[in-house]
């Protein structure tokens, strides 16, 4: 199975969601910032929590080259050119709205959306 990476640019939401979406489907995945927030956004962790998933317990962390080395494929969400690039990686862009200050139905919206990509994904 492919090794995926997520990164955004505080990997506090959308990248999250991503690599626990993904991690709940059996796939093995990492997510990073490209300036990680101090801690994850509360509606994101809750919007998870409904669908039974627990990321409670996680923190924000930067983006690494190891870390793009490691992945077979890349999905950036917004992190621009801060993402290293790492020839004969295969590199993804999807086009996701930022949760800070989303309400908590907003980001049940941006969870389903992300649960279709990553569904296509595997």
């Amino acid at each position: 199975m492919t090794r995926v990476l997520f990164v955004c640019v505080q990997n506090a939401g959308r990248s999250q969601m991503a690599q626990a979406l993904f991690e709940h489907r059996g796939g093995e995945a990492r997510s990073a910032g490209s300036q990680p927030s101090d801690e994850l956004h509360e509606a994101v962790v809750e919007a998870l929590e409904e669908v039974g998933i627990d990321i409670s317990g996680r923190k924000p962390r930067a983006l690494t080259r190891e870390d793009v080395e490691w992945a077979d494929l890349v999905v950036t969400m917004g992190c621009g050119d801060a993402c290293p690039y790492v020839p004969g990686k295969h590199y993804v862009d999807w086009n996701l709205p930022d949760p800070v200050g989303l309400c908590l139905e907003e980001v049940r919206e941006l969870r389903s959306v992300i649960e279709v990509r990553v569904s296509e994904l595997l």
